[in-house]
């Protein structure tokens, strides 16, 4: 089993009221199939996400993003130390390991996963898998503080005018420790929540998957009964778009650049069901 560099992005899952109708989305959305003895999703035959059924009706619904650790003991005292806060402590899952669900000083929640038997994702940055996480904070110096404290996280500011964004433009591009910060080694990002985001909205993380089509991948979330957030766009680092499921579970997708779809296949889009556009910004979108 490989061993995961500390704090690096190693599963994700969702807790849905309607299970059955979550595994019919996101097998649609992304071609997942499902094992059928674990609350898994595959690709392929091979492990990226978990799709659970939600325990309490209280808890929002929403895709968790778990980082590794070597020791969850160790890495709740440092989260605690560095001005987080545990909201469950580890606790073992069986062949899962051990998990835990922290809150940065940014009140954005985070899982932590020490492996188990198996190891979390078996496939990342091929289209129906997890490709990006983002950090959106009010409170951007004390997240960055935070993050290269509790996992020594190297950040590097972009260059705003380097990613077609207005001066002023506040996002911060983490690589792990033991490596060059840059684009190459990159596997997140901090944002900030600015005026423009609804007062309500607090700290979080957004969670991207790749997928081969963005344009297509928000026709199929509409025609499933997901909406958009925030329509297609496009980045250096892709095409972009932020989705909700059919239950509100929200997250992002990415085409490379390779793969968008070209001004006349946008065009030719133009006759499908129009997606309807939540009241939120266009996010960081940096992959």
């Amino acid at each position: 089993m490989a061993v995961r560099t500390e704090g690096t992005p190693c599963w994700v899952d969702a807790q849905l009221p309607d299970l059955e109708a979550g595994k019919r989305f996101y097998g649609e959305l992304f071609g997942w199939t499902f094992d059928p003895d674990r609350d898994e999703a595959l690709l392929d035959g091979r492990r990226v996400a978990g799709l659970l059924p939600k325990r309490d009706g209280r808890m929002p619904t929403t895709w968790t993003l778990y980082l590794a650790t070597r020791d969850a003991g160790s890495l709740a005292a440092r989260i605690k130390a560095a001005g987080g806060q545990m909201i469950m402590e580890p606790y073992p899952v069986g062949p899962f390991g051990v998990l835990a669900l922290a809150a940065d000083p940014g009140g954005a929640v985070i899982g932590i996963r020490q492996a188990g038997d198996d190891d979390g994702f078996e496939v990342i940055n091929e289209p129906g898998s997890f490709c990006w996480m983002e950090v959106y904070t009010r409170r951007p110096e004390a997240t960055d503080t935070f993050y290269a404290r509790v996992f020594h996280y190297l950040g590097r500011q972009v260059d705003a005018g380097e990613e077609g964004r207005e001066a002023g433009f506040d996002y911060r591009v983490w690589s792990p420790p033991g490596s060059r910060a840059g684009d190459d080694s990159a596997f997140g990002g901090r944002a900030v929540i600015t005026d423009d985001f609804p007062a309500e909205m607090p700290g979080h993380v957004l969670v991207y998957f790749a997928v081969r089509d963005c344009d297509q991948a928000c026709a199929t979330t509409v025609r499933l009964g997901g909406r958009v957030a925030t329509p297609p766009f496009s980045t250096p680092h892709g095409r972009i778009a932020v989705l909700h499921d059919n239950q509100g579970a929200r997250f992002a997708v990415l085409a490379e650049p390779a793969t968008d779809p070209t001004t006349e296949r946008a065009a030719e889009r133009a006759a499908e069901p129009a997606v309807v556009p939540a009241a939120e910004p266009k996010p960081a979108g940096t992959a």
